[in-house]
């Protein structure tokens, strides 16, 4: 019987040879596993035209060869740190191979002729599909694009490609040497710090956790870099009043702020430093690589940013413990709209947060909306009660807390009455923070002019919702299941786009089509007249950690990220069509 691994990489350079010149689907051919001297090379799928997708190819390093320490994966904190290291090793040796060809002008082509590429990381330490390491092998998936002369086969400068550089940019990025052992320490110690930090954080009766001496600001809104400015970067400092001294297994112990759980208010004046903390408390659901800043900024995993989303898709959600009484009858308990308005969409994200197990909420005060989170003494005044069909943030917000348990970290700038419902106020000046919890205290209890509550009863319970399977529909032309992504905004499930532009906790695009991975897999797998939104999240979570990512898919994939239950519920909940029935 003819044997379907290739001996060696010499008969994959004879068959690309032999296919040198010849219409680009020949390409197929190489479709198989080739058995090299220290790795196997598995082309899983070959693009059909060099301007397609490019092909996708894996190669696998047995661990006796590849030389990892045991240590260095011992558990899933460490996988996931040296998984992201060997990430950035293997692009920046891709990125040097291709450099290389574009010197010697062998890398040239059409379509994606010559590339060779991974799905790289950013600052977020996340579990991805591009790589993978055991006590049996390392894995990488990554992409190839096989060169072309219009649409004829360059075979000779594939077979440089696939036996020369690809071989060259394994042995410089996947095999253990002794001068990466401190830069791998570097990377497992900061990722098992960060999450033994964060299983610590109930037991310390605290919801997030920020180091003394991180670095919070970015570059930009686009670079989520670390800000570059020597002696002008000022890095944080906890108030004596709030400082928490922890212990961890590796850095020993720390010293920083710790906010307990509560209705925690962050104050001060514009560009201060309100909002770059909340950011860094969003992103301190992640772990960062080494470097970042915010390596120990440590946030409860349940923790969701709150937005108000002009716009969104609403259905059947119950907004009566926000909103009520609407004119002309509207029942506000089963909500439904193709268009919601701010006060509406915050509402249901905050519900909708509730739902899927949510257990501190993030609200900035700029991408809020006003009349949701406040109406102040002059405008009760004004305005009767009976007329307002909103019950403001400012009212319900310790009730979610005494209530469901639920906290709240809040930018709040422009409107003092807040202090009277808050359990700790965070100053900002210049970047620095001071505990101001007293003197708010105190302003509150000195006003004059002091609004009266609005809320009319308890919050009450969270009513479940079942999502109807039949409403998320995938089909496209003759296609029976049509998802694809467009970068980290974006997710087409079937004719109906999905806009997660809102939805800040998804940093990443492999995150993206991870998820709109999932949806298609809880639509098949797991939604049904007896299963709720919550227990179709536990069942596709459950799932995805006990047996990977590539669980969602019928092929593996090196471009997936792990991403929360909380975004999985937020893609759904924001997918037009969707219809549920109330629990």
């Amino acid at each position: 019987m003819k044997q379907d691994i290739l001996s060696d990489s010499q008969h994959l350079q004879k068959l690309l040879h032999r296919l040198d010149g010849r219409g680009y689907k020949a390409y197929g051919e190489i479709r198989r596993p080739h058995a090299f001297d220290d790795f196997t090379l598995y082309v899983d799928h070959v693009q059909g035209d060099p301007f397609a997708a490019p092909s996708r190819m894996r190669v696998r390093v047995p661990q006796p060869l590849a030389g990892y320490p045991a240590q260095t994966y011992r558990c899933v904190s460490r996988q996931v740190a040296l998984c992201t290291y060997l990430a950035f090793r293997f692009a920046r040796a891709a990125a040097a191979a291709i450099r290389s060809n574009s010197s010697s002008g062998s890398g040239s082509g059409s379509g994606k002729s010559g590339l060779i590429e991974i799905d790289e990381p950013g600052q977020q330490m996340l579990a991805r599909t591009c790589v993978r390491i055991d006590a049996d092998f390392v894995e990488v998936r990554f992409w190839v694009g096989l060169p072309a002369a219009g649409r004829r086969v360059l075979g000779r400068v594939a077979a440089e490609m696939l036996c020369r550089q690809v071989p060259d940019i394994i042995d410089a990025s996947l095999r253990y040497r002794g001068e990466d052992r401190a830069e791998i320490d570097r990377f497992i110690r900061a990722g098992e710090d960060a999450d033994a930090l964060r299983d610590q954080l109930a037991d310390l009766g605290l919801v997030a956790f920020v180091a003394d001496d991180s670095v919070l600001p970015r570059r930009s809104g686009i670079d989520d870099r670390p800000l570059d400015g020597g002696d002008g970067v000022v890095r944080f400092q906890a108030p004596a009043e709030l400082r928490r001294t922890v212990e961890l297994p590796n850095a020993g112990p720390i010293s920083g702020m710790g906010i307990p759980p509560g209705v925690t208010l962050i104050v001060g004046g514009g560009f201060h430093g309100k909002s770059t903390l909340l950011n860094a408390l969003a992103r301190g659901i992640y772990n960062h690589i080494p470097g970042d800043g915010r390596e120990l900024v440590i946030t409860d995993p349940s923790a969701v940013t709150i937005r108000a989303e002009n716009g969104r898709g609403i259905q059947g959600v119950d907004l009566s413990p926000f909103i009520h009484d609407l004119p002309l009858g509207r029942d506000t308990r089963a909500f439904c709209t193709d268009n919601a308005s701010g006060s509406t969409s915050q509402a249901a994200n905050i519900i909708e947060a509730l739902e899927a197990g949510s257990r501190l909420l993030l609200i900035d005060e700029d991408t809020a909306a006003t009349n949701f989170m406040i109406r102040d003494a002059s405008m009760q005044r004004l305005i009767a009660r009976a007329d307002e069909p909103i019950t403001p943030f400012i009212d319900r917000v310790r009730q979610l807390f005494d209530e469901h348990g639920v906290s709240t970290i809040l930018v709040m700038g422009g409107s003092g009455d807040y202090f009277s419902v808050a359990d700790t106020v965070i100053a900002m000046a210049s970047y620095r923070s001071r505990d101001a919890t007293a003197e708010a205290h105190a302003i509150a209890a000195d006003s004059v002019d002091a609004r009266t509550t609005d809320s009319e009863g308890p919050f009450g319970q969270v009513t479940e919702r079942f999502p109807l399977a039949d409403s998320i529909d995938t089909r496209k032309g003759r296609r029976e299941v049509s998802v694809k992504t467009r970068g980290r905004t974006d997710i087409d499930v079937g004719q109906e786009t999905i806009d997660l532009s809102a939805v800040a906790q998804i940093v990443d695009p492999s995150q993206t089509r991870a998820i709109a991975a999932a949806l298609v897999y809880a639509r098949e797998r797991y939604m049904g007249p007896d299963r709720v939104l919550r227990e179709v999240l536990d069942a596709v979570m459950d799932d995805i950690a006990r047996q990977g990512l590539d669980v969602l898919g019928r092929y593996p994939v090196g471009d997936h990220a792990v991403f929360r239950r909380h975004e999985l519920a937020a893609a759904l909940n924001r997918l037009r069509s969707l219809r549920v029935r109330q629990a």
